[in-house]
């Protein structure tokens, strides 16, 4: 099958690949030429696990291009993929501006029927909005040929997307003919046989709903044991234990239940502000999600707030941020922890260095000011303070000895709980973690 795949970035890149690994035929379009001109060249212009390899097998094969020319990705395709940006506007909502200029370029470049597949995250009602553009587009146009519109939302995880593509754990497509479903059928029918993962088939607005309502449920869940943590730190509880004793119950399980920084991401921030003004659009306020967006933005308040305890004002204080990326294995800086850190630290004058392996040239770019470290030694030497934000191996390896020999004071505020306290109290380093045992405070 000859697909097209517009807008390769961490999502429709990735799928494009996987895509062509199962067999199909595929073009990656994209109006960013500097994108296009990279992956041309054969590399990838993001960081993700995998993916190098994977494209290198692919393009090698023939079965993945690239292109900044509609006319050359569009016509012959049996389905086109829109993987454009969402980004939030002010309200909450998403600005789907990006996706509805797909729909009026499929709508002029298509050559026959085509099934155009929203994987882009957008709220229910989207498909039958699109669905108009199309209309209105064709009769402008005079153009006859048949293009539907499907959902199918994608489920990966950065820093592990790859694998979550090429083995997912369910796929989800809707659609409103029979036509357009044999379509999808089509696409995913070499990991369904290979692997036997579960196929939902199902109208769009459903399919479109199962995204946003997966997303905002695990982001509750983060939330949640935060908020636990905070009480566990008033009454001298563990919250990695108190979670161990929930995911025991199988109604619960043991995922998304680890206290920290909170939730970053290309997904988790805006698909929650994005399904609760979805709720307020159609007269259902959804006031958990409100306290499940501001749970987490405390969070980071509840960091600063550890640093002004030990030392007493920031102002002229070096602090080094471990980690610079949401999570590990991906240089992707979007509602970073470390990003929101970093500019609140510098907004009352300290002194700001990031640690990254990869992504420590970006955060620099996006927050100036703050000085990057792809050593994390270096980055750590006569700091005042550290504080753990994103668990890269380079920093779950620190030992206590570490942190003493390189820091001017001994406090670490783990976000990420990546170390035992024990150790770290024993030897003397003022610890603080989430929701964990922590140093007791001096007083005088």
């Amino acid at each position: 099958m000859r697909i097209a795949v517009i807008g390769v970035g961490h999502v429709g890149l990735v799928s494009a690949a996987a895509f062509a690994r199962w067999g199909h035929d595929v073009v990656g379009l994209d109006d960013d030429a500097a994108k296009v001109a990279t992956l041309r060249d054969g590399r990838a212009w993001f960081h993700e696990p995998g993916l190098q390899e994977l494209l290198d097998e692919v393009v090698a094969a023939g079965r993945l291009t690239f292109t900044g020319d509609p006319t050359e990705a569009i016509p012959g395709a049996a389905a086109v993929f829109a993987c454009v940006g969402t980004p939030p506007n002010e309200d909450g909502s998403p600005n789907l501006a990006y996706l509805e200029a797909v729909a009026r370029t499929v709508a002029e470049h298509a050559t026959g029927d085509v099934v155009l597949v929203e994987k882009s995250t957008v709220p229910a009602s989207t498909g039958r909005r699109l669905e108009q553009v199309i209309v209105r587009e064709q009769a402008r146009l005079g153009s006859t040929h048949r293009i539907e519109v499907a959902s199918n939302p994608e489920f990966l995880r950065e820093g592990s997307a790859v694998e979550d593509t090429l083995h997912p754990d369910r796929i989800v497509y809707g659609t409103s003919s029979d036509a357009a479903r044999d379509v999808l059928r089509a696409v995913y029918a070499p990991v369904v046989a290979a692997d036997g993962c579960p196929v939902v088939e199902t109208d769009v607005a459903t399919s479109e709903l199962i995204k946003h309502a997966s997303n905002a449920f695990l982001a509750t869940r983060i939330s949640f044991i935060n908020a636990v943590a905070r009480i566990c730190e008033q009454v001298g509880a563990d919250v990695q234990v108190v979670a161990d004793g929930m995911g025991h119950d199988p109604r619960i399980g043991r995922a998304f239940l680890s206290a920290g920084l909170g939730y970053g991401g290309s997904c988790f921030p805006k698909d929650v502000d994005a399904f609760a003004h979805l709720a307020r659009a159609v007269g259902v306020p959804f006031r958990l999600l409100d306290e499940v967006r501001a749970i987490n933005v405390a969070q980071r308040d509840h960091v600063l707030d550890k640093l002004r305890q030990e030392l007493w004002h920031l102002d002229g204080k070096t602090v080094t941020l471990l980690g610079a990326a949401f999570k590990p294995g991906t240089d992707d800086l979007r509602e970073a922890p470390a990003v929101h850190l970093a500019r609140a630290l510098l907004a009352v004058g300290a002194r700001v260095r990031a640690f990254d392996p990869v992504a420590h040239v970006a955060i620099a770019a996006e927050v100036p000011g703050v000085e990057p470290h792809d050593d994390v030694h270096a980055a750590l030497h006569e700091a005042h303070a550290a504080v753990v934000c994103t668990e890269w191996d380079e920093v779950v390896a620190l030992s206590p000895e570490d942190y003493l020999r390189a820091l001017a004071y001994p406090i670490v505020i783990d976000g990420r709980n990546a170390h035992d306290p024990a150790p770290m109290l024993a030897a003397g380093v003022r610890y603080h973690s989430v929701g964990r045992a922590a140093a007791p405070r001096e007083v005088g």
